[in-house]
């Protein structure tokens, strides 16, 4: 089989994030496929684990099944860390990593304005906060969702369509649980990427962050774990640089992935 690309979307998105990525690397030559963590847009297994080292493990077992060894992953927000984690456990799984708009847990940067100011910072302390969604949101779940996605879009915003389809996604009651599930391991995925950055595996990774974003701390985040980081800041972005750049994000990761992608 030829090479392969494996897109992680992570919360409050779809695997829709990636209808703009998906069909330049098919033309690109890469079997591209679509993994969507367990409760982010689609229906969690009875017992998932959602700390993200068990959901690496997860994807990892999930990309066995489908024969995709020596994958590029892209990973956009929990996928990124997700993706990150599986490489540091499974080096001969990932030949590169993309990493979109992702800060790995305990991983100690700055966002630097003006995503200082327009990227959310209430939603990690109100998700952790047990029984306080809990008591808040059913019944207010388009707010609550729908206040998330707007804030973190920055001024540019999400086209209406994707807006809809992740509000309608995130509605049912489990999609909050598991939500929330993902938040309130964060003690284990700090302690998680401590350990694991210890090996600092020699994995090629492109961090891209929107400048409305989390921005440069992205590539200053993955820094602190790999020694072999180039970055891409795309201006008019918030947290979605594959929806709100499409062009300029999907050329850079078609650069990226050239030197990965001359198959067996």
């Amino acid at each position: 089989m030829g090479p392969v690309a494996v897109l992680v979307h992570g919360w409050p998105v779809t695997a829709y994030h990636w209808r703009h990525l998906q069909p330049r690397l098919d033309d690109g030559g890469l079997r591209t496929l679509v993994w969507s963590p367990p409760g982010l847009g689609v229906l969690a297994p009875p017992g998932t684990r959602f700390d993200k080292r068990a959901l690496a493990l997860s994807l990892g077992e999930w990309l066995d099944a489908n024969d995709a060894n020596q994958a590029v992953l892209v990973g956009h927000d929990w996928g990124g860390t997700i993706a990150w984690m599986l490489a540091a456990q499974r080096p001969e799984l990932v030949s590169a990593l993309v990493i979109e708009e992702e800060i790995f847990p305990g991983i100690d940067v700055a966002i630097p304005e003006p995503g200082a100011t327009t990227y959310p910072s209430w939603h990690g302390p109100f998700n952790r906060a047990v029984g306080l969604a809990e008591a808040l949101v059913p019944g207010r779940e388009d707010a609550y969702f729908g206040q998330f996605l707007k804030e973190s879009a920055g001024p540019h915003g999400l086209e209406r369509a994707a807006f809809d389809d992740y509000v309608a996604a995130y509605r049912p009651a489990h999609a909050l649980a598991a939500s929330l599930a993902y938040y309130r391991t964060r003690d284990q995925d700090v302690d998680d990427v401590v350990e694991l950055s210890r090996a600092r595996r020699a994995v090629p990774v492109l961090a891209i962050g929107g400048l409305f974003g989390m921005g440069e701390a992205v590539a200053a985040g993955a820094r602190k774990v790999s020694d072999e980081v180039g970055d891409l800041l795309l201006p008019l972005s918030g947290h979605y640089p594959a929806e709100q750049e499409p062009t300029e994000f999907s050329d850079a990761v078609l650069r990226f992935v050239a030197p990965f992608s001359t198959g067996p």
